[in-house]
């Protein structure tokens, strides 16, 4: 992780939510600006840096969530971590698919806890942790980034 950047977005700070409970539990400087304003400032951010790919755990989710950076390329991290060929934690007696797809049990915590061998591992369940654990997922499964080629939304 080189860099974080955590956006609240006003107005709809306000209306709560399952998390809210988390969201000022991060220690990246909060900015607190319009969803215009954080998206317009984001897709610059990314761009300066040269970055044209987005990986995240179950993408499909966040794509659909941020139309406004559909311009990217989008990569979902579970496609990679939840199969036996790609992730060598998985147990060989977790039940699996003929795939090698995992049945259940192979959200962030879980395979985060595989991967780990911690088993008191709980998410936080706020953006720049999520992010945080989800390229943590990455690097402790090691796979070279053109592997995530199967995985593009």
């Amino acid at each position: 992780c080189v860099d974080t950047r955590y956006y609240i977005l006003d107005p709809e700070v306000r209306a709560g939510g399952m998390y809210s409970g988390v969201l000022y539990k991060c220690t990246a400087k909060i900015i607190t600006t319009s969803r215009c304003s954080a998206m317009e400032e984001l897709i610059r951010y990314l761009k300066a840096c040269g970055i044209s790919d987005i990986y995240a755990y179950n993408a499909r989710f966040d794509f659909s969530h941020l139309p406004e950076l559909r311009e990217f390329n989008w990569y979902d991290i579970m496609r990679i971590a939840a199969y036996r060929q790609f992730n060598r934690s998985i147990p060989a007696t977790a039940p699996c698919c003929k795939t090698g797809r995992l049945k259940s049990n192979y959200g962030v915590e879980s395979i985060t806890r595989m991967l780990t061998g911690n088993k008191r591992y709980c998410e936080v369940h706020n953006a720049v942790a999520d992010a945080v654990d989800e390229l943590r997922i990455m690097e402790l499964l090691g796979q070279p980034a053109d592997i995530y080629n199967c995985a593009e939304i």
